[in-house]
């Protein structure tokens, strides 16, 4: 428990001093080294984050980081399922100190993300959405067959500059052919316009909840620090391994059903030719 003679210094061997590092595969000793554990300050907290705070320091809430490896974890299983099962999951950020980590992130699964300003209707319009998709893939194909090079010149530039915007705001969805399985979202206060509409279709959350945060309407709640880039790269680090797991057990499945099929196949070939004979 929390020593309030040493403060934080007791957290700290607490977590380096432990035996048991690993929870789940998770490392909570990266997680305190690359700053997991800082909470908001102590009069912007909201109550509903208390089970997972572990102290106070210098008017800073400390995050319980043995509940965030557990709650990284309990994450990581479910998302691997959801990957294992096909479905895509859906990442948001759009908070500076996020963007560029969540686009790499998601990008190397091969997942969908939001790193631009939310598109209202995103979910609970669903079908607007991938029209406006597919208008960017009418452009791409009207430049690859010719008929954009008979367009005037303010034509083309109408339309380079509606692909841009198209590009900037949906071109990392558009391979999303239907609704996630999963949302992930990193600060549930500013991506608040999605919280609301994943809610609305049932599509379960999973999301960094920082201590300035209300983690009632998450799903999967990943207590950390959601400011930190070095915070919101590790974590994610672990989702999207899970994820990449995920992936390759659907993929080695399929070679493995492939190959059974193929093996069944092959006995009846050799029948129907002996017949032949």
């Amino acid at each position: 428990m929390y020593d309030p003679r040493h403060g934080m210094a007791t957290y700290t061997l607490l977590v380096t001093e432990s035996k048991q590092f690993k929870m789940a595969n998770v490392d909570i000793k990266e997680l305190l080294e690359n700053g997991v554990h800082f909470g908001h300050l102590t009069r912007k907290w909201n109550p509903n984050m208390a089970p997972y705070v572990y102290t106070e320091r210098n008017g800073v809430h400390i995050i319980d980081l043995y509940k965030t490896a557990a709650k990284i974890g309990e994450a990581s299983n479910a998302l691997q399922k959801i990957a294992n099962s096909g479905r895509k999951i859906l990442f948001v950020a759009t908070k500076k100190q996020a963007k560029d980590i969540v686009a790499e992130k998601a990008s190397s699964v091969n997942m969908p993300y939001i790193t631009e300003r939310w598109p209202g209707g995103m979910l609970t319009n669903f079908v607007t959405i991938r029209k406006a998709v597919k208008k960017m893939t009418s452009i791409d194909r009207m430049k690859q067959d010719g008929s954009f090079d008979a367009l005037s010149k303010r034509e083309k530039l109408q339309i380079n500059r509606q692909r841009e915007k198209l590009e900037k705001n949906l071109g990392s969805i558009a391979d999303m052919t239907r609704l996630p399985g999963a949302i992930f979202i990193v600060d549930i206060k500013k991506e608040h316009i999605a919280i609301a509409e994943a809610q609305k279709l049932n599509i379960p959350i999973f999301a960094m909840v920082d201590t300035n945060s209300d983690p009632r309407p998450v799903d999967f709640v990943i207590p950390s620090n959601d400011d930190a880039s070095k915070s919101i790269d590790k974590v994610l680090s672990y989702v999207t391994e899970a994820i990449a797991e995920g992936l390759a057990d659907r993929k080695a499945d399929k070679e493995k059903a492939k190959a059974e099929a193929e093996k069944a196949a092959a006995p009846k070939a050799e029948v129907t030719a002996e017949e032949k004979k």
